[in-house]
């Protein structure tokens, strides 16, 4: 992640929130600024979740009243494609691949959508690193909110805070501080960001985690004793790292078109891959081991496989922007590929990703998370007025309707 200053804002759907389109003597409107608009007419705001049955019914999925805006969904969904300002550390990266991109089959249906709640908020810490919700159960759901790890529970629908960062927390070997185990800081460099964390289980049994971090290293650590293991250093900084399911091979992506393979031990590069043609921030294994993605600035998510990993096995473009987060199904089955607002793609690997779901909803995409069973997809949606987070639970042949089990 390059370290020049820009206003991240100005990628992050600043054209029109959807609660940016108010009916007043019937008269359009845009808001300009953060501070008036839907907000100010209570009937449209009012935070209501959206369960299945609902949306059978009619109900948006996001609560959004489109009978009460002088815009309708369509002609919305238009805009905000026409609007929608892509990142580039590369000028013009994600026109030159349109010539390399086959138009992938839509009409895949593999998640049925489930609730959205509105209690949950989503933020986005960093326009360009979108890896902020993670399920470790079909039930819970952790997330940034603020400075905040938050706990939601899609059972009891029940959110708790779990870690606050607010304020300075200084590094030391222990804390006593709720919450916190072990607080360090793994550089003195003056561009430190830690862009990425990959936690995994080790070869010999225990539980480390891989720091991705923007003075160009990544750094693995045990998590019992904390102890650094090892530290690669490369050219460039470093966006987000993922490690093969059999632990001998690191994927790392950054800022180069580039990506790498690296060897987990020694930290010995043992190929690249090209083709991207501007700078990674995402990185994802399929459990067969053989083969994996990277997600690029340059609106596409290209699939390799490390057995020939000359040309890609796909290459995969978005609607609006950068593919910013990847995640593959426990089974293999299913990729899901989060652009940075607004679309989300489930990729079927048995079709070789040549047919796909596309889930369409407005917002900034604050991250996307598949439990560990693959029953749930998890969506965060960053809004001003329209904040939440989504859930999709897997679709089977037979299956109670709505049921929680």
């Amino acid at each position: 992640m390059s370290d020049h200053q820009v206003d991240e804002f100005d990628y992050m759907a600043e054209e029109h929130d959807v609660a940016d389109f108010v009916e007043v003597d019937d008269d359009y409107y845009a808001r300009d600024d953060g501070n008036i608009g839907m907000e100010d007419y209570d009937p449209f705001i009012k935070e209501t979740d959206t369960s299945a049955a609902s949306a059978r019914q009619g109900k948006d999925i996001q609560g959004i009243q489109w009978d009460r805006l002088n815009i309708t969904r369509e002609k919305y969904r238009l805009t905000r494609l026409e609007q929608y300002r892509n990142y580039e550390n590369v000028p013009l990266s994600g026109e030159a691949v349109e010539k390399e991109c086959k138009s992938m089959e839509k009409g895949g249906n593999y998640y049925d959508f489930f609730y959205n709640s509105r209690m949950v908020k989503p933020t986005i810490l960093h326009f360009q690193l979108r890896n902020l919700v993670w399920a470790t159960s079909k039930h819970d759901v952790y997330l940034m909110s603020n400075y905040q790890v938050m706990h939601w529970s899609s059972l009891t629908r029940n959110l708790s805070e779990v870690l606050n960062f607010a304020g300075h927390v200084a590094p030391s070997e222990r804390l006593d501080r709720p919450g916190i185990s072990f607080c360090a800081r793994t550089t003195y460099d003056d561009n430190a960001i830690t862009n990425a964390v990959e936690i995994f289980n080790s070869l010999s049994g225990g539980y480390h985690f891989m720091a991705s971090n923007n003075d160009c290293g990544i750094r693995e650590y045990e998590m019992e004793t904390y102890q650094l293991l090892r530290h690669f250093r490369f050219p460039w900084p470093v966006n987000h790292t993922s490690i093969s399911p059999n632990r001998k091979l690191i994927a790392v992506v950054g800022d180069h078109v580039d990506g790498l393979l690296v060897d987990s031990q020694s930290g010995k590069v043992v190929s690249a891959v090209a083709g991207h043609r501007d700078y990674s921030f995402a990185s994802a294994w399929h459990p067969g081991g053989h083969v994996f993605a990277t997600g690029n600035q340059d609106k596409t998510c290209r699939v390799w496989d490390v057995r020939n990993s000359s040309k890609p096995v796909a290459v995969l473009k978005g609607n609006l922007g950068a593919a910013r987060s990847i995640r593959f199904s426990s089974d293999g089955q299913f990729m899901v590929v989060a652009e940075p607002a607004d679309f989300v793609h489930v990729y079927s690997t048995k079709a070789d990703y040549k047919k796909r779901q596309e889930i369409d909803f407005f917002g900034e995409i604050s991250g996307v998370s598949l439990s560990p069973d693959d029953e749930s997809l998890y969506i965060g949606i960053w809004d001003r007025t329209y904040a939440s987070l989504l859930q999709y639970n897997r679709k089977h042949t037979y299956q109670y309707l709505d049921s929680f089990a």
